[in-house]
């Protein structure tokens, strides 16, 4: 396995310790740090893979330190948090976040959820993906650009990764799950409505496309239509 690297952010040192011990035994380096700031300042000024993000902290809490670090990283942030409702879960993912472990959690589990993001990761680097240009919508999914009216797009990797899956099938209307299987693989254990929550976002940052749109289709998921 490469030498990747997790950044463990929480203020309770034992969890950080615990943390540690199994991400070692697996093979990954680890950084760990206990606020927000500093949580910042590392993905900023080191080599990261992946953070780990407790949202419970005192000063700056989780999420207000993922908004902090999307102003300036696309790095994929995993949320951890004690609080596990629905509402919590999407809250978190609006901002940005990758994926959402609610406390207790299995090791082994959040693991897994590294493990296929690492994989993603590392498929999207290595795979050669044709531009794809629709109206006034051009995405390189090889540079992570987006562009609307030849403006570029501020988009996380997933959401990026969610629409071009979208624009290279156009017209087929994919259920929530299935997009779920295919964008963030068949070892995601997360909810359906995580599509919900990108599919928003998405359509807030592009607007209206010329002869393109992101469609519901009510009871089934969705579909990118062109309009001839």
């Amino acid at each position: 396995m490469p030498d990747f690297k997790i950044l463990i952010v929480d203020d309770d040192d034992n969890i950080c310790q615990l943390l540690k011990l199994y991400l070692i035994k697996e093979g990954f380096s680890t950084i760990i740090c206990h606020n927000g700031n500093d949580a910042a300042k590392y993905v900023k000024e080191t080599h990261l893979d992946i953070v780990l993000l407790d949202i419970m902290m005192p000063d700056m809490d989780g999420l207000e330190t993922l908004s902090k670090i999307r102003e300036f990283s696309d790095i994929p942030v995993i949320l951890v948090s004690a609080k596990g409702e629905p509402m919590d879960k999407i809250g978190g993912l609006d901002i940005g976040a990758d994926d959402y472990v609610t406390k207790p959690f299995e090791p082994q589990e959040l693991i897994s959820r590294i493990k296929a993001i690492l994989r993603r990761i590392g498929q999207s680097k290595t795979e050669e993906k044709a531009d794809v240009t629709i109206g006034n919508l051009h995405i390189s999914i090889g540079n992570y650009i987006v562009k609307v009216d030849d403006k570029k797009v501020e988009m996380p990797p997933k959401e990026m990764e969610l629409l071009y899956y979208l624009a290279t099938h156009p017209m087929k209307v994919f259920t929530r799950e299935q997009l779920l299987g295919e964008v963030w693989g068949p070892d995601y254990k997360g909810d359906s409505r995580t599509v919900d929550v990108h599919i928003k976002r998405i359509r807030e940052k592009l607007g209206i496309g010329t002869n393109w749109k992101l469609e519901t289709v009510w009871r089934v998921g969705y579909k990118f239509e062109v309009i001839k």
